[in-house]
């Protein structure tokens, strides 16, 4: 039996399904630690589900790799494909030649498509970035929903110095941030402000790209961040040193009160605050007069050198057609590992009965943004994260400066990449 993975934290699934000798397709249902194994009821399909953590996953996968022991089927984050391509770990797909395929969303696909414009999986599944707002907070300081990033900083900033939960102290934070580098989380949240301000982390140039962070409508942008952290301090305690399973428990404990984030943490929050207590908002547009969002998911990875081609070719359009999909839903197992449906016949809002979904859905549909299609937009993404942690960590650094220094930086990892325009 050969194991498939799929990544684990920040409410995505614990699991692995690979490709057993005979070819038949294996599938992950369930959630959680430890090894599951049985067959689908309707399909036959054998499944085997492993517990991978998120921070081991790279780890493991590249443990497989030098054992020279890869899985026939990995299902990871749309921005490793370029890592993975660039590492020779998956075989090109042909988007006609898989059944279905015109069901499946054009911005899912494009999350699939690699630097070269080949296809290098097949989706599986996609989100995008929305604001939880803690209502009853808002209606406390007489607020409305923010209509632009700079009314939601100021909302934030009465979150902080209004004592919004009524305890008589000042001690909530306005906006929950995960500040980190690590696996380039700062870059992950302010992607979604910073094109919203109209700025960009890189931008095509000719033939290629190159970077952006310097252009004028970026700076300010990250002057804004700046100021969040160092000015109105709207932020919570140590945000440039957090990850998300820090930052989910500092929103769901009653400490911060404006969370960006994917809609995998519905269930957590209803179960932890109550689905009363917040509320789920369309990120505003900022400066730039654009409502941009974070897009991005997983793919089916069909990995290189697998003695069962066609298993593989069977397993991804099982897990994009509308049965898998809705299996992914988790409604009848608790395991969501498709947040959004990336087929477009299946409608997750009404499977789930919940219209918050539906935002989530929507902003995907209009405003949702993948990450550039780089030879190696993780690469990029991490040099990122640790130029902007740089300005949020030490206030006094001239943001205009070491804008110009991360571009030089990026330009130089793009000329790297054979990608710099």
């Amino acid at each position: 039996m050969f194991l498939g993975l799929v990544r684990d934290g920040a409410g995505r699934v614990a699991a692995a399904g690979g490709l057993d000798p005979a070819g038949r397709r294996e599938s992950g249902r369930g959630v959680g630690g430890g090894a599951h194994q049985g067959v689908h009821r309707e399909s036959g399909i054998e499944a085997k589900l492993v517990a991978v953590g998120v921070n081991d996953f790279e780890t493991k996968l590249q443990q497989r790799t030098a054992q020279k022991d890869l899985p026939d089927i990995v299902i990871n984050d749309t921005g490793q494909l370029g890592n993975l391509v660039t590492q020779g770990l998956v075989r090109e797909v042909d988007r006609e030649g898989t059944a279905g395929s015109g069901d499946i969303a054009d911005r899912a696909w494009e999350a699939a498509q690699g630097y070269d414009g080949k296809y290098y999986g097949v989706p599986f599944n996609s989100q995008a970035f929305a604001l939880l707002i803690r209502k009853d907070w808002r209606e406390k300081v007489g607020a409305d929903v923010p209509s632009s990033w700079d009314e939601l900083i100021q909302l934030a900033a009465a979150f902080t110095n209004e004592d919004p939960d009524g305890n008589g102290k000042k001690d909530t934070a306005g906006m929950v941030v995960p500040g980190s580098t690590t696996r380039g989380y700062l870059t992950w949240w302010f992607s979604t402000m910073l094109w919203s301000e109209g700025g960009d982390f890189v931008k095509k140039q000719g033939d290629g790209y190159t970077a952006a962070v310097d252009d004028a409508a970026s700076v300010k942008a990250v002057e804004k961040l700046q100021a969040m952290f160092c000015d109105s301090k709207v932020v919570q305690p140590g945000a440039s040193t957090a990850d998300s399973a820090t930052t989910h428990t500092v929103f769901e404990s009653g400490k911060g009160g404006i969370y960006l984030t994917g809609p995998y943490m519905l269930p957590r929050f209803d179960g932890s605050l109550g689905k009363d207590m917040y509320e789920v908002v369309a990120a505003p547009p900022g400066a730039g007069g654009e409502a941009a969002a974070l897009a991005e998911g997983e793919n089916v990875y069909l990995m290189a050198g697998s003695g069962n081609e066609k298993g593989q070719q069977e397993f991804a359009e099982f897990a994009a057609s509308p049965a898998g999909q809705k299996i992914g839903l988790g409604l009848e197992n608790g395991g969501i590992i498709v947040r959004l449906p990336v087929n477009t016949t299946v409608d997750g809002a009404a499977e789930r009965k919940d219209p918050r979904w539906d935002v989530f859905q929507k902003v995907y549909d209009e405003h949702g943004r993948n990450a550039p299609a780089l030879p190696n937009w993780a690469t990029v993404r991490q040099i990122s994260s640790e130029g902007l942690n740089g300005v949020v960590s030490e206030c006094s650094r001239d943001v205009a400066g070491a804008m110009g220094e991360l571009a030089d930086e990026i330009d130089a990892e793009l000329e790297k990449q054979g990608a710099k325009g």
